[in-house]
């Protein structure tokens, strides 16, 4: 009698863990979506031996950030070389890394302002730090979500955040990755924010070799810097540019338009593509003014901007300063259009602005108000996690943030594989932000739009909605290693 409870309870044991392997299979199946596409470029890195770059080709565009044929540089002139148009290679040896046995946890890490801090590099006093806990608080919930459909299916080990605080202190950037690539063993990186801490994390992150996704620097040099470990899942300042610059001299047909912005790098940068644009299309920037972070008196910029007889007025940096510009212009009679960069659609500048926000046109990454399923989705989780709704920051960090650990799931615990599925990866990733596409160069090309402030609402508009005209763009290419040194001068 014994026996054969024995035996039952043995048959029992290899059923109830026959099932769990099963659940786990389909789990598995579930969570992790490898396209035919990554499969194969899987194989090709696994077949090409620990002495051989594999051939994974090599996308080419033939339009650099969606630019418009006659805001292009040059005059019309087809330039010698063209950068950014072919997608960099990564020909070292990491691919054959074999995974590590003794892990307990996968970690990514996270670097972002977390906490207020005073310097240079920001030109003050950062502002940036409620953008970074929101940036936080998206990837926190990736991770979360991802470790309850059971971590890192390879191993059932969970995802952990590693994560550092961007102080905004010269270097300290490159400090952190340092850290958290030998110290913390992360796989990956998402971060940051400020521009000029962003490009120092990444040149770091080139030495560390560990895949870089950033997800709220929309600064145009940042991908520009032709570093192959380098993503970005937000659509930067350039494409935002591009529309602005159309709707206002394409479809209202403006001529006079000047420009204030802050003296840190955020806006300095922010504003290059609005001045070559307007520039490119026959109407240069009448003038510019440049402001102190910080700055509660506006007399000197805006007297200068009033005597110009401006038909409008674009800003270009954070909330408050917005806001408080805008007042200030409404109570000396100013009363130009008010264009102003995606920093301004927030509630703090709604608070500030009150009924003067009326009106305001700010450009912007994404379509927040969309319908999609992922975005739906996303609303409810954050809200119930946070107990509020999120915002882009959170909302970039969170497709950025899946975008990593799908990359982890589908090449396993190899830095060098974890960003070539990236780099290869061809189809767009249907996130919360909307359809992240991302170009040759690695940084996304997806749809930008234009907000107005509607009956105290914002309202978005994408180009196809405001029927302003775009200059043609080719269809990209895909060049074989083979025939790649034809291409290059």
């Amino acid at each position: 009698m014994k026996r054969c409870m024995f035996f039952s309870l043995i048959v029992f044991g290899i059923l109830v863990s026959s099932c769990a392997s099963r659940k786990q299979a389909s789990l598995s199946e579930q969570t992790t979506e490898i396209d035919a596409e990554t499969r194969q470029v899987l194989e090709k890195i696994n077949s090409a031996g620990a002495y051989e770059v594999p051939d994974l080709g090599l996308r080419k565009d033939y339009n650099y950030a969606k630019t418009a044929e006659d805001v292009e540089p040059f005059g019309h002139v087809k330039p010698y070389k063209e950068h950014f148009l072919l997608q960099m290679e990564y020909t070292g040896p990491g691919r054959a890394i074999p995974e590590p046995e003794d892990v307990n946890t996968v970690k990514i890490g996270f670097i972002g302002p977390i906490m207020s801090t005073v310097s240079v590099a920001t030109g003050g006093k950062s502002h940036e730090e409620v953008l970074g806990i929101k940036m936080l608080q998206g990837a926190r919930l990736a991770i979360e979500q991802a470790n309850a459909a059971g971590g890192y299916l390879k191993r059932s080990i969970p995802f952990e955040l590693a994560i550092s605080n961007d102080n905004g202190l010269w270097g300290a950037s490159g400090n952190e990755i340092i850290k958290m690539a030998y110290k913390d063993n992360v796989w990956a990186i998402l971060g940051t924010i400020d521009g000029a801490n962003s490009h120092i994390a990444i040149r770091v992150a080139l030495k560390a070799e560990v895949a870089m996704m950033n997800s709220g620097d929309t600064d145009p040099t940042f991908i520009e810097t032709n570093i192959p470990w380098v993503f970005r899942c937000i659509s930067d300042d350039r494409q935002q540019s591009y529309l602005l610059v159309d709707y206002m001299y394409r479809k209202l047909g403006l001529k006079r338009v000047g420009i204030i912005r802050a003296s840190n790098r955020y806006g300095r940068f922010g504003v290059r593509e609005i001045n070559d644009g307007s520039r490119r299309l026959g109407n240069p920037i009448i003038l510019e003014m440049a402001y102190p972070l910080g700055t509660n008196d506006f007399s000197l910029q805006l007297e200068r901007l009033k005597a110009e007889n401006l038909e409008a007025i674009v800003h270009w940096g954070d909330a408050q300063e917005g806001a408080l510009i805008l007042n200030q212009m409404r109570r000396m009679g100013m009363d130009q259009s008010y264009f102003a960069c995606d920093r301004c659609l927030s509630d703090e500048f709604i608070e500030i602005a009150g009924d003067n926000a009326e009106g305001v046109i700010c450009t912007y990454p994404w379509d927040p108000t969309g319908q999609t399923a992922p975005l739906k989705q996303f609303r409810q989780d954050f809200e119930q996690r946070f107990g509020e709704q999120p915002e882009t920051y959170a909302a970039h960090a969170y497709d950025g943030m899946n975008m990593l650990i799908w990359a982890i799931q589908a090449a396993g615990l190899n830095r060098a594989k974890i960003r070539d599925v990236l780099a290869y990866r061809s189809k767009p990733w249907d996130g919360a932000t909307g359809d992240i596409v991302l170009s040759a160069a690695l940084d996304d090309v997806g749809d930008v739009y234009l907000a107005k402030r509607q009956k105290g609402k914002w309202k978005f508009y994408s180009r196809e909605d405001l029927k302003v005209p775009q200059g043609y763009i080719p269809p990209r290419d895909r060049v074989s290693r083979p025939t790649l040194a034809a291409q290059l001068p």
